[in-house]
Formats: C-alpha cells, sequence, structure tokens
C-alpha cells in the first residue's frame, strides 16, 4: 500500500522528494548556469551500480545547488554516475501537518456524534433501539476519517487532474436530484418540501449538493491559478467565472435550497476575489446580487413567509413561527451551564429538526452557554487555521484550496447558527460537523483532510522553485501574502 501511494518524484531512501518542476523541460544554458543539466560520459571500467530507488530510477538526485536549496545532499555522485545524468532541481520536504486544524475538527466530529445521540436516543428507544441513529452516524464518522487519513497522506496537486471531471460528475448528479424519478434505477427523494437527496439504485440516499461544495472548490482553485493575471479581466475571468457560478447555482436554487446556494455563491466569490479579482466589478455586481435574491424571495412564497415570521417570530409560535420560537427557547433553557445530556428530549423541550438543523440550539441547552461558546469556538479556530495554511501555502493552488475550504465550512456553520439564535430568516442548512447525516460528514472530513495535505508544506523547507510564476499586482497578483514569489528555476531557464 506504500510503495502504490509512492509520489514518483520521491526519494524514499534520503527522505526527501524532487519538486515535479525538475522534471520540465529546460533550455540549455550556459556553462556556468546552475541549472545545466550535462551528461557525464560512462566509466570505461565496469564499476557495482549504486543501488537507486525504484521511484526515482530513471532520474538521478539533484547534485546542483540552487538558490535556498537547503536540503541538497552531496553526496549523491555515485547516483548520479549510475543513473547516467544529473538532473539539477528542487526538493522540498513534508513535515507534520496543523494538530490544531486537526484537533479542531476530530473536536466537533466527536461532538457532532454526541449529540446525534442526545437528540434521537429517546425516538430511537421508542422505535426499538437507543442506538439506531447513533451507530449509523457513528460509522460515518469512522469512514469519514479513514478518508481525511488518506487525503492528508496524499500530495494535494494530484486533484487538479480530477478537477474537471470532479466537476462534470457535481453537475451530473445535481442536474439527477432535480430530474424525473425513474425506479429503480433514479429515485430523487423529497423531504419537507425540499428534493436534495438522490439514490441511485441500490446505493444509500446521498446529497449532491455535498459533493457539489467540494468539487467547485477545487475546479475554481485549479482554474483561477491558471488563469493569474486574467482574472482580473472581465472577458478572461468575471465573465467565465459568473457562467459557472451561476449554473451550479441554478441547480441548486431548483431543489430548493437557498442556504445552499448563498454558501456556494459566498464561497465562490471569496476564491475569485483573493485570486485577484477586480474589487469596481464585484463592486457592480452587488446591486444585481442583491436584486436576485431579492427577486427569488418574491417568487417563493413559502421563503416570503419565512422572511415575515423572522421579523416577529412571535406573532405565530403554534404555527410558521413554531421552530424558530422553540430554538430561542431551548437557548434559554440552558441558562449558563446547560441542563444536561440527553434532558432535551423531555416532553415541552424539544426541538423540531433537533438532529439536523436546530442541533446548536440542543447543545446550548444541553450544555449551556458555556457549551455554545466551545462550540463557536472551535469553528474560529478551524477558520483561523485555515486561513494560516491558505496564507503559507507553497503554490497558489493550494492557496485558494485551502481559502474555498476554509470560506466554505466557515460560511455555513456561520448561517446555521445565524439562524438558530434568530439572526437570519430560517433557512435548512445542515451545522458542519456536528448535524446528522453521512454525506455531510464524509465530504467535510474529506476537505478537512486536503486543507491537512496543504498544511505539511506551508513552512517551506528548501527552495521555493515548485510554485508560481511572479505576478505584480498590477497584474492580478493574488490578494495573499507570499504568494506570486519569484521561481528561481524560471529565473534560471531565462
Amino acid at each position: 500500500m506504500t510503495e502504490a501511494l509512492r509520489f514518483p518524484w520521491e526519494d524514499v531512501e534520503r527522505k526527501r522528494e524532487v519538486a515535479p518542476s525538475a522534471f520540465r523541460p529546460r533550455r540549455k544554458a550556459a556553462s556556468g548556469s546552475r541549472s545545466h543539466v550535462t551528461r557525464k560520459p560512462r566509466p570505461s571500467t565496469p564499476r557495482r551500480r549504486a543501488a537507486v530507488s525504484r521511484s526515482v530510477r530513471s532520474v538521478a538526485p539533484v547534485t546542483g545547488q540552487l538558490r535556498g536549496a537547503s536540503l541538497m545532499s552531496r553526496d549523491a555522485g555515485a547516483h548520479d554516475h549510475a543513473a547516467g545524468r544529473v538532473v539539477n532541481g528542487p526538493q522540498r520536504q513534508r513535515h507534520e501537518p496543523d494538530y490544531l486544524l486537526l484537533l479542531a475538527a476530530v473536536a466537533l466530529s466527536a461532538l457532532g456524534i454526541l449529540m446525534v445521540y442526545s437528540s434521537t436516543g429517546h425516538e430511537a428507544a421508542v422505535r426499538g433501539s437507543v442506538f439506531d441513529d447513533v451507530s449509523e452516524q457513528l460509522a460515518w464518522g469512522l469512514l469519514g476519517g479513514l478518508v481525511l487519513i488518506f487525503l492528508m497522506r496524499i500530495d494535494y496537486r494530484y486533484w487538479r487532474s480530477f478537477s474537471i471531471l470532479g466537476l462534470a460528475v457535481a453537475l451530473v448528479l445535481l442536474v439527477l436530484v432535480v430530474g424525473p424519478k425513474i425506479p429503480p434505477l433514479l429515485q430523487p427523494l423529497e423531504v419537507n418540501g425540499a428534493t436534495r437527496w438522490l439514490r441511485i439504485g441500490g446505493m444509500p440516499s446521498f446529497q449532491p449538493t455535498e459533493i457539489a461544495k467540494l468539487a467547485l472548490v477545487i475546479f475554481l482553485a485549479h482554474w483561477l491559478a491558471r488563469q493569474g493575471g486574467k482574472v482580473s479581466s472581465f472577458r478572461s475571468g468575471m465573465v467565465p467565472f459568473l457562467l459557472l457560478i451561476s449554473v451550479f447555482a441554478g441547480l441548486v436554487l431548483l431543489e430548493p435550497d437557498l442556504g445552499t446556494t448563498g454558501v456556494l455563491v459566498l464561497t465562490g466569490f471569496s476564491m475569485f476575489f483573493v485570486a485577484g479579482g477586480s474589487l469596481w466589478q464585484l463592486l457592480l455586481l452587488l446591486p444585481l446580487g442583491l436584486a436576485a435574491v431579492a427577486g427569488v424571495i418574491l417568487t417563493k412564497a413559502y421563503m416570503l413567509q419565512r422572511v415575515l415570521i423572522f421579523m416577529d417570530p412571535f406573532a405565530d409560535p403554534s404555527g410558521q413561527g413554531y421552530q424558530t420560537v422553540r430554538g430561542i427557547y431551548s437557548l434559554a433553557y440552558g441558562g449558563v451551564t446547560g441542563i444536561g445530556l440527553g434532558q432535551s428530549q423531555q416532553e415541552g423541550l424539544s426541538v423540531p429538526a433537533a438532529e439536523n438543523d436546530f442541533i446548536f440550539a440542543v447543545v446550548g441547552q444541553e450544555f449551556g452557554f458555556v457549551g455554545s461558546v466551545i462550540v463557536i469556538c472551535l469553528f474560529l479556530l478551524l477558520a483561523w487555521r485555515g486561513m494560516r495554511v491558505a496564507m503559507n501555502a507553497p503554490d497558489t493552488f493550494g492557496a485558494l484550496a485551502a481559502l474555498g475550504i476554509t470560506s466554505w465550512l466557515t460560511y455555513q456553520a456561520f448561517i446555521n447558527i445565524a439562524v438558530v439564535v434568530s439572526l437570519i430568516p430560517m433557512t435548512g442548512m445542515p451545522l458542519p460537523f456536528l448535524s446528522k447525516g453521512g454525506t455531510s460528514l464524509v465530504i467535510v472530513l474529506a476537505a478537512v483532510g486536503i486543507l491537512l495535505s496543504i498544511s505539511r508544506e506551508t513552512h517551506t523547507r528548501g527552495t521555493d522553485a515548485h510554485e508560481d510564476p511572479p505576478r505584480g499586482r498590477g497584474h492580478g497578483r493574488p490578494h495573499l501574502p507570499r504568494s506570486g514569489r519569484r521561481d528561481p528555476a524560471a529565473d534560471t531557464a531565462a
């Protein structure tokens, strides 16, 4: 298994790694250049071949010294003669992932499993087993943990090769979930007036929107990194970006799911701006965006009703405003330290959709103000470490992917908590890590795994030659510290 996951440019014997840019074709430089690639004649007398790792047998280790190459080995001469050629290129070495980020994700996931057990235990006991719902959530959590560990060990750059395929699969699934039923092959499932679940054949049902979030982030990071300075252009940057976001937002809105639509749009525009998008173009789009949101709300009767209830939920506390009022009362019942684990299911204290959209109300009720603050602090820790990873990522793709994942999780958590405390109108939005749902938990943990993979290279060791070419601020440089740094390999090749 370890051999299968080994990167083709990794020298496992020396615990170091040659960046992919070292294997790109180079122009022949002057004789005194540090990037000069030469062939040494084989010795006339037979000599014993030095042992070379299978993963780097076709390419010899690096012997030239590049600017800032602190990981160069001076004892690679035997390998150079044995392999028959010398490749001068940068090397980089991974380090430990961001353990604070990992701690926040694990703590939130564990707390989520506990809260699912607490909020569904009474109902599950009535059906016959108190562990029915929590055992399913625990199984999804274990699967998500394995996915997180696997993706954390994989070079995040590999996902650029699958970004277009992932985007296409996400679009197809979004089309299928709003399309007609074709039993028993395709069965979109409607819950509470919204069709957000899809069952294909005998597979378990899942939410295509959760897959679409991760697929859109990876593709946007890849596309924006390739566009470079063209991102600030209206024709090459803004127009294709708006087309892509509009397609995704339109398909999700057809389910309908206004909350997820808002998360996708906010995440996409955050990535676009950081990648170098024109601030003036974004400001000009702001009135159009507000008008579009107002138009959607006015054309959907139930959305308009939610806005009216939000303005005065106590006007109809036993009808349209029942769920909002119960959420507010649950937080009030909790006080400072809460009423205790599992006590929220008592008669007169329960909250509708306690295990999903309103699970934060259960946290506040059972663990009080202290527990609510701890959950918010864990999300803030996740956001802080995620942004730190983005700012110190070794390349633009990694920076944008880290920013997109962090923005997505932060926006979604904010919207869910804001609904519970009645800061915004009610919308169906699960709380990441905590709400019940296998698709959401696995995809969120997978996203954190990619984020941890990026964090393993944030503190650059060796050279920066595998980074993107330089881009000045006036030419669409990403709005990230230390991004757009100079490429020593490009300098020497020039």
